[in-house]
């Protein structure tokens, strides 16, 4: 029915999305409503990505975009529910991030159609869609590890008071870098505009995401310093952020 053409499809994805969202509401009572919904939103998302992916239109890379980002979504509300419970909130989705993180996604979708309906061979690039899918694979890959391996210690938001659970955690990808979350987030970030074959938006997310990652993590180990004292700094001496060209805090003597 979702494929059929006119206005037949469209009155099936009507009906479809009326009738979840019904069922939702019946279901759930507001507050796990509210949750529900973004959650099948983000289903949905992905079955389009996954039903455009099985294709062989010019879109096909589009849907593997589609995957991935809502995948990134879900699990970024999935892993904190498992790791910090208490702190999980309708922003763990991280859906509503910043209005620049917003106005990033719509502006890649805008270059994406522009440049398939002007450069179409410029959408075709497989190899280059490939690296790019990898670069958001390994990207999530390594931030997920890193939410799982801080476990109750990892915050959506940068803390200002220690609790008494709070520890330096320096195993495990935390051992490769100090920032393993960022780093993660950063590369999945530029993958998916070298997924999608985006000229533009490659450059733009790339220096839009560094210059953001070097402004938090200079706020962050400001607080880590003062959580932890000489035990961070000295761990800050080993261990490297793992972001190009961000060194951390400087410290002055």
């Amino acid at each position: 029915l979702l494929a059929a053409p006119g206005l037949r499809g469209r009155l099936a994805l009507a009906l479809h999305v009326a009738g979840v969202n019904a069922a939702l509401l019946l279901i759930y009572p507001r507050p796990l409503y509210k949750i529900a919904v973004r959650a099948c939103f983000l289903g949905f998302a992905f079955g389009c990505g996954l039903l455009l992916s099985a294709g062989r239109s010019a879109w096909r890379h589009f849907g593997w975009y589609m995957c991935s980002l809502s995948l990134f979504h879900y699990s970024e509300y999935l892993v904190t529910a498992i790791n910090n419970p208490r702190s999980l909130s309708l922003d763990s989705f991280l859906l509503n991030h910043s209005f620049e993180y917003n106005l990033a996604a719509l502006s890649s979708w805008v270059e994406f159609t522009l440049e398939k309906l002007f450069f179409p061979e410029l959408k075709q690039i497989t190899w280059l869609s490939t690296v790019g899918l990898l670069m958001v694979i390994f990207g999530d890959c390594l931030r997920k590890a890193a939410m799982l391996t801080a476990g109750s210690n990892f915050n959506h938001i940068v803390q200002n008071e220690k609790s008494d659970t709070h520890t330096l955690v320096t195993s495990g990808v935390y051992g490769w870098f100090r920032h393993p979350s960022y780093v993660g987030w950063f590369y999945w970030s530029i993958g998916t505009q070298v997924l999608l074959c985006n000229p533009i938006c490659v450059v733009g997310y790339a220096l839009a995401s560094w210059r953001f990652f070097r402004e938090r993590i200079e706020e962050e180990e400001i607080t880590l310093i003062h959580f932890f004292g000489e035990e961070y700094l000295e761990y800050k001496r080993k261990v490297p952020s793992g972001l190009p060209f961000i060194k951390g805090v400087k410290l002055e003597l």
